[in-house]
């Protein structure tokens, strides 16, 4: 389990960086394209499917970092922002399955022997387009006041 604290020690961890809704466009498209590859793949190949699956969350999630102004390359520390910093923006179910298919993401793709729940994988691959949709719409409704705010939140955990 990482906590804050942690992830603003790492190398690689949160840090604050310069707004981008460049990049922030980008991994929209990406997710996009990842929720495309998920729906394909799902009647052929069940690992790719998870990871589109997972990716396709976590990088419409990672457009709203890039949009405030966060960098971080430890997905587990996104997940711990998420959770503790954008919570104006996503509900606790939204935050459990995300990290339902960040761990299913890691069980398929390290761990070729374990048996993977179906159902946990239907669950995923249903909320990944919904959990899409609410990226792209807090996307559009961020503004200033709410990224200063957070960057405030930022700053008193630090």
């Amino acid at each position: 389990m990482v906590s804050l604290k942690w992830c603003f020690k790492q190398k690689d961890g949160i840090k604050v960086v310069e707004s981008n809704d460049n990049l922030s466009q980008s991994y929209i498209k990406m997710a996009e394209n990842a929720i495309g590859t998920m729906n394909r793949e799902k009647e052929y190949n069940l690992q790719f499917a998870i990871s589109a699956c997972y990716y396709s969350m976590y990088y419409s999630l990672y457009a709203i970092l890039m949009k405030i102004g966060i960098k971080c390359e430890i997905h587990s520390c996104t997940l711990e922002f998420m959770e503790k910093f954008l919570n104006g923006f996503y509900s606790v179910e939204d935050i459990k399955i995300i990290k339902k298919a960040f761990n299913l993401r890691i069980t398929a793709q390290y761990y070729a022997d374990k048996i993977i729940d179906k159902g946990d994988v239907n669950e995923i691959t249903e909320k990944a387009p919904l959990f899409f949709n609410k990226s792209k719409k807090s996307l559009s409704k961020i503004n200033e006041e709410d990224i200063k705010d957070i960057k405030n939140k930022i700053r008193s955990n630090q």
